[in-house]
C-alpha cells in the first residue's frame, strides 16, 4: 500500500513536505518523493500526519455516558493505592473509542483519577481492539500521583498539603524499606512475599516507571518537583494550570508537561489561572510540552482543536503539532513505534482534507497500524 503525493509532516524536515508513504505488515517501509506501487491512495493536496496521541486520558474507564457504572477511575479504598492498575478497569468498548480514532487519535495513556495520592499504574494503549491486554503498547506507563486540592478534599486521612506531601513521602520510604528487605531475602535466599504495590513503586524509585503528578496550582507544581529531586524520580507534571507564574524556576529542570484541560470553566480555585496561553509560554521555555483532552473531562476526539487553539494563544505551530504526537510518544515511553512518520514506524496514519488547525479540517481517512479505519 502506498499513500501518494501528500503533505507529509516529517518533524526533522521542519513540517509539511510532499512525500510518498509505503505501507507494509502494519509498519512504515519507506518515505520518500516517489515510491511506485500497484495499491495507491491518492493523497494531493491532503495533509498526513501521524495518529494523534493524548498522554493524560481516562477513556475506557470512565466510559462515556455510562455514569456512576461505568466510572472506574478513582477507588476510595485509601490515599495510596500504588497495587491498582488501569489495565483491570479497561472497557474497550466505550463508545468514545470509535469517535476519537474517526478524529484521528490513535493513541492513548490511560489513567486513574486524581482524587488518591497514588491512584495506581497508567497504561498506553492503542485505541483498538476488544480485549484490554491486546491494546496495550505499555503497560507499565507511569505511576498515577495527586497533589492539591483533590487529594487534600477526598477524606482520606490528611487534609493539608503537608499531610499530602507527607504520605507521598512515607509511601516512597516504605518501598525503600521493602527493597531492602527483599535484598536482604534474596542474599539469604528465604521467601520474601510480595507486594504489589510496592513492586510498582520500585519501578518508580529504579526510573523504570515515570510519575505522572497532578499538579494545577503553583506551589503544588513545586512540590512536585521537590518530591522527584528527593528521590531522584522521573516525572512528569501533569494539567500544570498555573505554570506561567513559576516559569523560570520549572527551566532549570528537564520534566515534561501534560498541559489542559482548557476547554472549561475555571470549575474550581486551582483553576483559576488557566489559559490556552500556557502550553506555549512553557514550550518557548525549553520544555517538552503535550497537549491532552483529560477525557472524558473534554471529548479526546477534539484533541487537534486544543492543539490548535494553543497555536492561536502563541505557541509554534510545529510544537503545538509535536504536543499531540511526537512528544507524547516519547513522554510514554512508546516513540520506538508510535508518535512520527518515520520508517519502521507504526502505520498509524492520519489524511486531513485541510491543514490539521484549519478551522473546518476534516479527517479523511485514518490507518491503525496500516489498516484502513471505516469512517461510518
Amino acid at each position: 500500500m502506498i499513500i501518494k503525493n501528500g503533505n507529509v509532516l516529517l518533524f526533522e524536515e521542519g513540517g509539511f513536505v510532499v512525500r510518498d508513504i509505503e505501507i507494509e505488515n502494519g509498519k512504515i517501509k519507506r518515505i520518500a518523493p516517489e515510491i511506485e506501487g500497484a495499491e495507491c491512495y491518492d493523497a494531493a493536496g491532503k495533509y498526513i500526519t501521524p495518529g494523534l496521541i493524548d498522554a493524560h486520558s481516562h477513556i475506557c474507564i470512565s466510559e462515556e455516558g455510562m455514569g456512576a457504572i461505568g466510572d472506574d477511575c478513582n477507588d476510595y479504598s485509601g490515599a495510596l493505592t500504588p497495587e491498582l492498575e488501569v489495565l483491570d478497569g479497561l472497557y474497550p468498548f466505550d463508545k468514545a473509542v470509535a469517535e476519537s480514532v474517526r478524529a484521528g487519535v490513535t493513541a492513548a495513556c490511560v489513567c486513574p483519577g486524581s482524587d488518591a495520592v497514588i491512584g495506581g499504574v497508567s497504561s498506553a494503549i492503542r485505541l483498538a481492539g476488544t480485549v484490554a491486554d491486546d491494546m496495550l503498547v505499555r503497560r507499565y506507563a507511569a505511576l498515577k500521583c495527586s497533589l492539591g486540592e483533590n487529594p487534600k478534599t477526598a477524606k482520606h486521612g490528611f487534609q493539608s498539603r503537608m499531610g499530602t506531601a507527607y504520605q507521598f513521602r512515607k509511601c516512597l520510604e516504605d518501598a525503600l524499606n521493602y527493597k531492602h528487605q527483599k535484598q536482604e531475602a534474596e542474599k539469604k535466599q528465604e521467601y520474601f512475599k510480595k507486594d504489589i504495590g510496592m513492586e510498582h513503586l520500585l519501578l518508580v524509585l529504579d526510573r523504570k516507571m515515570p510519575v505522572h503528578m497532578h499538579v494545577h496550582r503553583s506551589d503544588d507544581i513545586c512540590t512536585a518537583v521537590r518530591l522527584a529531586q528527593e528521590y531522584n524520580l522521573d516525572l512528569v507534571l501533569v494539567h500544570c494550570t498555573d505554570g506561567i507564574s513559576v516559569v523560570d524556576y520549572l527551566a532549570r529542570f528537564d520534566y515534561p508537561v501534560i498541559v489542559g484541560p482548557g476547554m472549561t470553566p475555571r470549575s474550581k480555585h486551582e483553576t483559576w489561572s488557566k489559559t490556552y496561553a500556557t502550553a506555549g509560554v512553557l514550550s518557548k521555555a525549553g520544555l517538552k510540552v503535550c497537549i491532552t483532552a483529560d477525557h472524558d473531562v473534554t471529548p479526546l476526539y477534539f484533541l487537534s482543536v486544543y492543539a490548535g487553539l494553543a497555536v492561536r494563544h502563541g505557541m509554534e505551530e510545529l510544537e503545538g503539532l509535536k504536543a499531540i504526537t511526537k512528544n507524547p510518544a516519547e513522554v510514554l515511553g512508546i516513540a520506538d513505534c508510535k508518535g512520527e512518520l518515520k520508517t519502521g514506524l507504526d502505520a498509524d496514519i492520519v489524511i486531513w482534507n485541510k491543514h490539521p488547525f484549519a478551522y473546518d479540517t476534516q479527517v479523511e481517512q485514518v490507518f491503525q497500524e496500516g489498516k484502513a479505519v471505516s469512517k461510518e
